[in-house]
């Protein structure tokens, strides 16, 4: 039903995880994707041959997203290539430790440009063409630790946090071109970033009895939930923060 044919999207954090499996699952629905990733070459070039196979155009980008230049020349190079981006879709991001009082102030200011700045950096660079367009959509995927915070994480939660006013903010601020604006926030998720915590089947199992749902989601589960804001399905909504943790945080943002 969601059809997005010859649609032009962009995930950053594509080449694994909710981005990975977003970047595929738009390419079912006919859209041509572009894909942000920092390091892991061959997981890119997989995401890439995974998509041309399903038909569609691929288009990958090494990059520091908290770069602004090449933020800046990543966009420019899209455009040239495709002449439009119709969605944006927020993903790339990082989670680490941090206890205040320890001092670590370069985890801090790491955690706020890769994922606070990049934000404003991505959509400086792309509304200005979806104002052009007269229409867009931007998904950002949050976390329920916006919603709830996270202790040893308080730096992560609070950009989550933000993340969670931005895009109440933009969807207000945006509305006069039709680019609608919203959230995605999961709560666990199996991927790479929680490969090393998941290691200890003891606190895997605790943590999957204390979702209701009484299990861990595969990225395909977060993936959805994007590629249904993207669609014309939620054409009708925006600012909102869609909670998908299973039942696990049951309050809104």
């Amino acid at each position: 039903m969601i059809n997005l044919k010859d649609h032009k999207v962009l995930i950053t954090g594509g080449s694994r995880g909710i981005g990975r499996a977003a970047a595929l699952l738009f390419a079912d629905a006919g859209a041509d994707v572009a894909i942000t990733y920092q390091c892991r070459d061959e997981a890119a070039l997989a995401v890439h041959a995974a998509v041309a196979a399903k038909g569609r155009a691929c288009a990958i980008h090494k990059l520091e997203l908290s770069c602004r230049d090449a933020v800046d020349a990543m966009v420019d190079d899209l455009i040239r290539r495709w002449g439009r981006i119709d969605t944006l879709v927020n993903n790339a991001g990082i989670w680490n430790y941090l206890e205040i009082g320890g001092g670590d102030a370069a985890a801090w200011k790491t955690m706020m440009e890769v994922n606070l700045d990049s934000l404003f950096y991505l959509a400086n660079a792309v509304v200005p063409h979806m104002k052009k367009q007269g229409r867009g959509r931007i998904v950002n995927v949050g976390s329920t630790a916006g919603i709830r915070g996270e202790a040893y994480h308080s730096h992560y939660a609070a950009t989550k946090g933000a993340m969670n006013a931005l895009t109440k903010s933009w969807a207000v601020e945006f509305a006069p071109w039709n680019i609608n604006v919203n959230c995605v926030a999961p709560g666990w998720v199996d991927t790479d970033m929680c490969t090393e915590v998941f290691k200890d089947p003891v606190y895997r199992e605790s943590v999957r009895q204390s979702i209701p749902l009484k299990r861990i989601p595969p990225p395909e589960d977060i993936a959805g939930p994007i590629l249904f804001l993207a669609s014309e399905l939620a054409r009708h909504i925006t600012g909102a923060v869609l909670s998908v943790n299973g039942g696990g945080v049951l309050c809104g943002a």
